[in-house]
Order: C-alpha cells, then sequence, then structure tokens
C-alpha cells in the first residue's frame, strides 16, 4: 500500500488538565504505532508535546511543510485551542482529521479534566469560519474499531486528494476525430486543479518504440513475463512490438513525469505500428501506470482517483457502458477492446485480434465478479463532478474482449445520469467499495460528488462511524 505521512498536532487548552491532555496524546501516539501509521510528531516543539500557542503553530507549520506532509491530525486531548490549530489548517492547505477522545465519567466531586467533545464542536466553527474544509471523526475511545476505520480511511482520501492535485498526464496524439464526446479543456484543467497534461506526437512514440526495441533486457523481462501469465494468439513479431510499445510508453511516462498516459489508439496508430495497443496499455495498467483510450484524459484523472482510494494496491480497469444485460432488468456489459490489467481477470487472458479492428495486440478475458465502485470524473461548461457508485459483477453472455457484466441498484437511473450529463460512455470500476473514501476526498478538491444511486446518507453514517 502507498505510504501516507500525516502531521500529528495534538492540542489542549490551559484551563483544563494539562497532564490528562499529556497522557492522551500519548496514548494517541501509541495506537498510531500500533496501527502502523506513519506520522510526524511535535515532542520536540515544546515539553509537552502539544499545541496551543502561536508561538509554537508556527514551529510546526515550518516543521510539517518541509517534511512534505499529505494530510493533519488534530487529536483534541483535552478541549483544545481552536484558534490556533485552524491557524495551522489553514497554512498547511492539506486535509485535516478532526478528532478527540471519549471524555470519562466525573470523578465523586463532580470534576471533569478534558471536555474533548465540547471542544471539537468549537474547532468545527472555527475550522468553517476559516474555509477549511475537514473530516470529522466522531468522538471515541482509541480502542473502538471506528477510530481504526477512520484513520485509515482518511489515508486514503489524502492519498486521493495528493495525486490529483499532482497528476500529469502523458497525452499520446490528440483525440480521434469522431470522438468529440472525450474532448476537454486543458487550461480549465490546469487553473482549476493544477492538472497537467504533456502532449506529444504519434511520430514521437513510433521513435520510441523503435529505441525500446534496442533494449534488450527490458523487452526480454516483458516478453516473458507475457508468456507465462498471458496466452499468446499473435505472431512473434506482433507480440515484440506490443511489448516494444509498453516499453516506450513507460520510458516517455518517466521522461514527462507523468503518473498516467491517454493515447489515441485508433487509428492512424495502427498505420504507424501495426498493433492495436491495448495488451500494450493493459502492462502498463498492471503496473499502476493507468493508460485509458481514445485519449480520455478525464478518464485518466478517474483512473488516478479510483487506485490512490485504495492506497493504490487494487487496480482499476477502464470501460466503456456498451448494452443491457439480456436477462438482468439492472445488468449493463463493461467492455473495452482489451486494456484492463491482468489482475482483474478471473481467468488467464489471451493476447489476440479484438472485436470490430483488424490488428493484433488486444487482451481477451472475463473480469472477476464481485463488489466494485463504478466511477467518472468529468465536466461540462466550467463544472466538475464525480459520478460514483456501487456495482457487483453477474454472470452473462460470452462477448470479445476484456469485460464483465454488471448489476446496480437501478439501472435505469444510472443510465439517465451519463446520458444527461456531463458524463460519457466511459467509466473506471475498481473492485473495492471506495465510495465513501471518493465521496470524502471531493470536499477537498472542489469536485461535486454524483451518487447514481440514493445513498448519501448511508455515506455519511459510515463516515461518522456508524456499521
Amino acid at each position: 500500500m502507498k505510504q501516507v505521512t500525516l502531521g500529528f498536532a495534538p492540542t489542549r487548552r490551559s484551563i483544563f488538565s494539562a497532564p490528562d491532555a499529556v497522557k492522551y496524546a500519548k496514548l494517541t501516539r501509541e495506537r498510531l504505532h500500533e496501527l502502523e501509521i506513519d506520522f510526524i510528531d511535535i515532542d520536540d516543539i515544546n515539553a509537552e508535546g502539544l499545541l496551543y500557542n502561536d508561538e509554537d503553530m508556527e514551529k510546526v507549520a515550518e516543521k510539517f511543510s518541509k517534511a512534505g506532509v499529505q494530510g493533519l491530525f488534530l487529536p483534541h486531548c483535552n478541549f483544545g485551542t481552536e484558534y490556533v490549530v485552524a491557524r495551522l489548517a489553514k497554512k498547511l492547505q492539506v486535509p485535516v482529521l478532526l478528532w478527540g477522545p471519549r471524555d470519562e465519567r466525573p470523578d465523586e466531586e463532580g470534576i471533569r479534566l478534558r471536555d474533548s467533545q465540547c471542544g471539537l464542536f468549537a474547532t468545527g466553527k472555527v475550522l468553517r469560519r476559516f474555509q477549511v474544509p475537514f473530516t470529522y471523526m466522531t468522538n471515541c475511545r482509541l480502542t473502538d474499531p471506528e477510530f481504526e476505520r477512520g484513520v485509515r480511511d482518511f489515508l486514503a482520501v489524502c492519498n486521493v486528494v495528493a495525486t490529483f492535485k499532482n497528476t500529469r498526464i502523458l497525452q499520446i496524439g490528440p483525440r480521434p476525430f469522431d470522438f468529440w464526446s472525450t474532448m476537454c479543456n486543458e487550461g480549465e484543467l490546469l487553473e482549476k486543479f493544477n492538472i497537467q497534461l504533456s502532449p506529444i506526437p504519434l511520430p514521437e512514440l513510433t521513435r520510441a518504440v523503435k529505441e525500446a526495441m534496442t533494449q534488450k533486457d527490458e523487452m526480454s523481462k516483458v516478453l516473458t513475463y507475457c508468456r507465462e501469465n498471458m496466452n499468446i494468439c499473435i505472431k512473434e513479431n506482433e507480440l515484440e512490438t506490443v511489448v516494444a510499445l509498453k516499453v516506450a510508453m513507460k520510458n516517455l511516462t518517466v521522461k514527462y513525469g507523468c503518473n498516467a498516459v491517454a493515447i489515441q489508439c485508433w487509428n492512424e496508430l495502427q498505420n504507424e505500428l501495426g498493433i492495436m495497443p491495448c495488451a500494450a496499455n493493459s502492462l502498463m495498467n498492471q503496473e499502476g501506470i493507468p493508460v485509458v483510450c481514445e485519449t480520455d484524459i478525464h478518464g485518466a484523472i478517474t483512473a488516478l482517483m479510483a487506485e490512490a482510494a485504495t492506497l493504490d494496491d487494487t487496480r482499476s480497469f477502464f470501460a466503456d457502458w456498451t448494452v443491457r444485460h439480456p436477462d438482468n432488468e439492472n445488468g449493463e456489459l463493461l467492455q473495452h477492446c482489451g486494456p484492463w490489467p491482468i489482475s482483474v481477470a478471473q481467468e488467464k487472458p489471451s493476447i489476440e485480434y479484438p472485436l470490430a479492428f483488424d490488428h493484433p495486440g488486444a487482451v481477451a478475458a472475463q473480469a472477476k465478479f464481485g463488489d466494485m465502485t463504478l466511477c467518472r470524473f468529468d465536466g461540462d461548461n466550467g463544472e466538475y463532478s464525480l459520478l460514483l457508485g456501487n456495482a457487483k459483477g453477474v454472470e452473462g453472455p460470452y462477448t470479445k474482449g476484456t469485460y464483465v457484466w454488471i448489476e446496480v441498484a437501478n439501472i435505469k437511473r444510472l443510465e439517465a445520469k451519463i446520458v444527461e450529463g456531463p458524463y460519457i460512455h466511459h467509466c473506471v470500476g475498481i473492485h473495492k467499495n471506495v465510495v465513501p473514501v471518493l465521496y470524502e476526498a471531493c470536499k477537498y478538491l472542489g469536485v461535486k460528488p454524483d451518487l447514481y444511486d440514493p445513498i448519501e446518507e448511508d455515506i455519511k453514517a459510515y463516515l461518522r462511524g456508524e456499521n
């Protein structure tokens, strides 16, 4: 899994028990270590290792900035100093996790030592005044299951935000002429989200493929991988071109500092190389570098978000919404020519000829069933949203390419969402329920979460720590 580093800034207020706040900060540190959470501490800032004044806040901000923390964890170990933690959060501009341990019963004399919950109410108000979005983890004990779940989900949220805000996509060729649906506003993506494109023409890719052919060791390694993990149903020279394309795309991704690729997969590429790029895309996807078809920039962004929501431990698949299931009234076929990573397949995939094209180089396999998240980042007229929801894989007729039949709660409702926009016929699927993580991440990104099922209250309940 991807390692995410938190800035750990426990806080107290002077009129409540400082020793008890120190005690709970220590207990929280121990619990984070037990859960193997990576964090930068402030125990060197002052003797208590707590945040409660502006002078220390400046030192903490400098330390966290230098460390490059991706999220800020603000345990209220007693009431807390709400204006100091709000100033820190405003300076750092990273996702914020607000939490405090449950208070004990008052002692026999009616004395309360911490009032952590009351402080959380105050800090929530001040963070809103500072216009700082934050994630709230319910007031619970360190040993409660909702504590571990909440921290781990927050790490995933931080990973989505960091990935989204540091995205650079290698754009290989313009979109195919016929695909007006995949056009994007490059300037707007940069201005709104800092998402950058690195466009290159197809001849540059062709040169990179020729150069890759000379990298004998890398070529041999990828050829061996293909032969061991796939059924090879194309000619040897065709397989070598597929592998050279994969090596070339990886080299170009590194050269231009990109974390995803959008490729004009047809039809000029076939004149240049004589193959379909699907199998090469599959190999890149399996390595955790999303490659999407038809120069769909928004699709590449979606794939990065979906995988980041799993802390990069699960591969996604890029698909077309295609046809309704012939027998299941809420079923749909997700399919594409063959770019899906092999870890998605429920069988040994083949490299062969795709549906509707005469050139070799597509992967064929049915994807695993089970629970999935389906999502799509897209925008119209300057407004961006993330369509997302749940689905499950189901039985259905055989078809060519990489495919899976899925079932949703209400296909007609989903169909209307896609047609009415701002979405298109492309989506990203992943075999994990990351809907709550993506929903929560949207508040930090300026993107509207758009659920295709009426489950918003269920998601909020989950995020609150309810079962």
